[in-house]
């Protein structure tokens, strides 16, 4: 673990915190500057909660944070060529530092990902390759393709997961060492929840925050095996049946992490919500009239923490995280899909 004292002299990015990332040289880092992303007030309704603007890192999502030590680690291990699988943002980053590290990749995507996506994956020069199917099909075709490359999996990979842990150790910096009451985060795959139930983990373990946040694992009623889990007080996960949903980016019906993302739950006090399509496509459209572009997955965590503010479940006076996971631009597609009604420009 890092130690406060030495963050003095050291640069603001995400390898102020190498002690905690697992990369033996610093020559092998691939990066592109991830600087710290924004910690900013919001008012929802009527009360001041934080945006984490992670939508703001180098590809456009939070993924950047595990892939870039990920990637750093697979340099160090001289390897040469990579398979992952995808919803999307996840492939955009593996593709984009795999590039920078000279690494080839090949990310397999579910067919029906935005196609902005889609494209940003090309544009790094990866092989794309479009899976019909739910998302759960697709990482049986990369499984299957792992037979003959390298599955630098970000569900699976402990170097992925340690870059997650760098959202905690940037929000407890920039609150001043101080850990929030809550912190609302969408989640699908739980690289993210996971990431920061861990990194809380070690701040207090070192005495650098007192309390771990009370997390809020957000999805979508039209796929909630992790909701479902934690409403029934299980301690596994049962696979669901999902339907299509506008937060395209956590509709995993079989997580793997799920037990971790129950752990985290029940360890932080936390709770588990679901937001149906409505309101996420009504709390982009909110955040984007104050100049908050997001994904309707990032949307989704905006839904849930509104309703809760609402319903008191969350105090008046408790300090509130949101990550914000996923540009908008990214999912250009299927919001003008949604929203070209509404956006329409007036006639003249």
């Amino acid at each position: 673990m890092f130690d406060l004292p030495n963050l003095a002299g050291r640069a603001a990015n995400l390898w102020r915190y190498q002690e905690s990332l697992g990369i033996n040289d610093s020559k092998n880092y691939v990066s592109f500057g991830e600087g710290p992303t924004p910690l900013t007030p919001y008012q929802l309704n009527g009360r001041e909660v934080l945006l984490k603007l992670d939508y703001l890192r180098p590809t456009g999502s939070f993924k950047d944070r595990g892939t870039a030590v990920m990637i750093s680690k697979l340099k160090e291990w001289g390897v040469a060529e990579v398979i992952d699988d995808s919803s999307g943002n996840a492939g955009a980053s593996v593709a984009a530092y795999a590039a920078a590290a000279g690494i080839r990749a090949e990310i397999f995507i579910p067919a029906y990902t935005s196609l902005g996506k889609a494209t940003q994956i090309r544009a790094y020069g990866a092989t794309l390759i479009k899976i019909h199917g739910g998302r759960e099909d697709t990482a049986e075709a990369a499984w299957a393709a792992a037979a003959r490359s390298f599955y630098a999996s970000h569900n699976w990979s402990p170097y992925f997961l340690a870059g997650m842990k760098t959202m905690a150790y940037e929000i407890a910096e920039q609150l001043n060492w101080k850990a929030p009451d809550w912190v609302v985060v969408p989640v699908g795959g739980g690289s993210l929840i996971v990431g920061l139930w861990q990194g809380f983990l070690d701040l207090r373990a070192c005495g650098y925050v007192t309390k771990m946040p009370r997390l809020v694992a957000v999805q979508s009623e039209n796929c909630a095996p992790i909701y479902e889990a934690w409403k029934a007080g299980r301690q596994s996960v049962h696979c669901v049946q999902k339907r299509q949903t506008a937060a395209e980016g956590i509709a995993i019906s079989d997580p793997i992490r799920a037990k971790q993302i129950l752990q985290a739950i029940q360890n932080s006090a936390g709770i588990s919500h679901i937001v149906s399509d409505d309101e996420v496509w009504y709390s982009l459209k909110l955040l984007a009239s104050k100049g908050v572009y997001i994904e309707p997955t990032s949307a989704a965590a905006i839904g849930a923490c509104s309703t809760l503010l609402s319903s008191g479940v969350i105090g008046h006076r408790d300090i509130v995280v949101i990550p914000l996971t996923g540009f908008g631009l990214k999912a250009t597609d299927k919001i003008v899909e949604h929203c070209s009604d509404t956006w329409r420009e007036p006639e003249k």
